[in-house]
This record gives structure tokens, sequence and C-alpha cells, in this order.
């Protein structure tokens, strides 16, 4: 109990000086202080406003203080400055109107350039320091001016592409009512060729049957009948002989029975043809390759 006790007394007191405070801002403003509740979190952060508030302001008072204290000894230095001035007959009512714009523009320019007096030491110190922004803010220019040529150039570019789009655009666009006549033309043209194909599937289908009817076997080539055709050549010079034999004997006196017996080598020899004609043959069908 005897350790709440500090903890409770600590957040009292903290309101207590969250509302002085609240209180007194307000009241400076001209306003009410809102109603709004006082949890542990919203005084420990109007207690922290109010302490950086507090801090704030006693620095606001020091410099204001300074201030015037700054602004006391300008004010004694100015009057004794006029006085010494009017005792050596210097004073502002009595010289030239062109001297008292002369000096008001060096007043004007001390000001200008933040310094605290008129020697000329403390114009040459600001001058260079003038000198030196100039030179830096140059410097940043220049940086400026290059990063502006590249941006302008960039957007140039862009431009120039962007007018490349929309001229591209409008040309497909003026080309569209033809492509799509062409794209149609090859969608009939392609419908047709499907059509064909259909039909020339059919027609190799219908071929195929009658190759099969008829027999036809793959030995049966072009290459097996060109072979058999020269077979046959060969077999028309062997038997060429036997036939100029044959047609010599015609000239010669009928013998039955020479006759009869050279008929018989004849058909014998004929036989032996046609049977190696078979032979062959039979052989270049078997052995197509």
């Amino acid at each position: 109990m005897t350790d709440q006790e500090p903890s409770v007394s600590t957040e009292v007191s903290g309101i207590g000086e969250v509302k002085e405070w609240l209180a007194k801002t307000f009241e400076v403003a001209g306003k009410p202080v809102p109603e709004f509740q006082y949890t542990p979190r919203s005084v420990s952060h109007l207690h922290h406003l109010s302490t950086l508030s507090k801090a704030k302001d006693e620095a606001a008072r020091l410099v204001a203080r300074d201030f015037r204290l700054k602004a006391s000894e300008y004010r004694s230095q100015a009057a004794r400055i006029r006085e010494i001035l009017e005792n050596v007959g210097l004073a502002q009512e009595s010289l030239p109107s062109s001297v008292v714009a002369s000096a008001q523009v060096l007043a004007n320019v001390s000001n200008l350039l933040n310094i605290r007096d008129t020697e000329l030491s403390s114009f040459l110190v600001a001058m260079g320091d003038i000198s030196l922004r100039k030179t830096g803010v140059e410097e940043k220019r220049a940086i400026v001016q290059k990063e502006s040529k590249f941006l302008l150039d960039y957007t140039r570019k862009a431009l120039s592409r962007l007018t490349y789009l929309k001229r591209t655009q409008f040309q497909l666009e003026e080309e569209q009512p033809m492509c799509k006549a062409q794209m149609e033309n090859w969608s009939t043209n392609l419908q047709v060729m499907a059509a064909k194909e259909r039909q020339y599937m059919q027609q190799s289908a219908n071929y195929k049957a009658v190759l099969n009817h008829t027999g036809y076997t793959p030995e049966i080539s072009h290459s097996v009948l060109v072979e058999m055709a020269e077979h046959r050549k060969e077999l028309e010079k062997k038997t060429k002989p036997i036939l100029d034999t044959l047609r010599s004997y015609q000239d010669l006196p009928p013998d039955k029975a020479l006759a009869a017996l050279a008929i018989e080598d004849k058909k014998r020899q004929y036989a032996a043809a046609e049977k190696h004609l078979e032979d062959v043959l039979q052989t270049a069908l078997l052995n197509p390759g």
C-alpha cells in the first residue's frame, strides 16, 4: 500500500500540472480548454508537451531579453554617435540629401550582407562569402541545366516515339479492313483445302481397296518390272540365234525324220528357255531388292 501512494500522488500532481498548462495556453489563445478524458497515456503525452513548451518559452524569453538588451545598447550607441556627429557639425539635418541617401544605401547594403558594421574588411568578407555562394549556385545551376537538357532530350525522344506509335496505330487502323478481308480469304482457302484433303484421303483409301482387291502386293514395284523387262531382253537375245537357225532350216529339202528330230530338239530348247524365264521371274519376285 505504501508503494502505491507515491505513484498515485505523482499521477495527481502530473494531472494538475497538465491542467494548469492547458489553462494558461488556451487562455492566451482566447479559447476554452476542450473536454477530454485524462488517461495515464494522455497525461504522460501532455506532460511531455508541456515540458517542451515550457523549455521553448524559457528559451524564447532569454532570446527576447537578449534582443531587448542589444536593442538598448544599439540605441545608446546610436544616441552617442548622433551626439558626436552633432558636436562636429555632421548632424543628419545638416548633411546634404545625397550624403544621407548614400548613408542609407550603405546601411541597407550592410543589412543585406548581414554585417554588423561598415568596415571595409566586413564588406570584403561578406562579398567573398557571396562570391562563394554564387560559385555554388552556378555549379548547381550547371548541374540542373545538364539534368534539364537530359530530361528535355528524353522528353523529345518520348514525344517522337509517341508520334511514331500514333502514326503506326493510324496506319494499322486503315489497313485493318484490307487485312480482315485477306484473313477471310485465307480462312475460306483453308476450308477448301481441308475439304480437298478429306477428298484425297478418301480417294487414297478407295485406291488402296482396289489394289487389295486386284491382288497388288508391295513386291510388284517399278524396279521389279524394269528388272523383268531386262531379263526378257536377255532371253530374247538368247533365243534369237535359235530362231535364226530355225529359219535357215526352212531352205533345206524336207526330210520327215530329220525334221521330226529338229522339231523335238527345238521344243526341248524352247521349253528350257521358258523354264529359265520362269525361274528368273520367280527369283525376281522373291528377291525384289
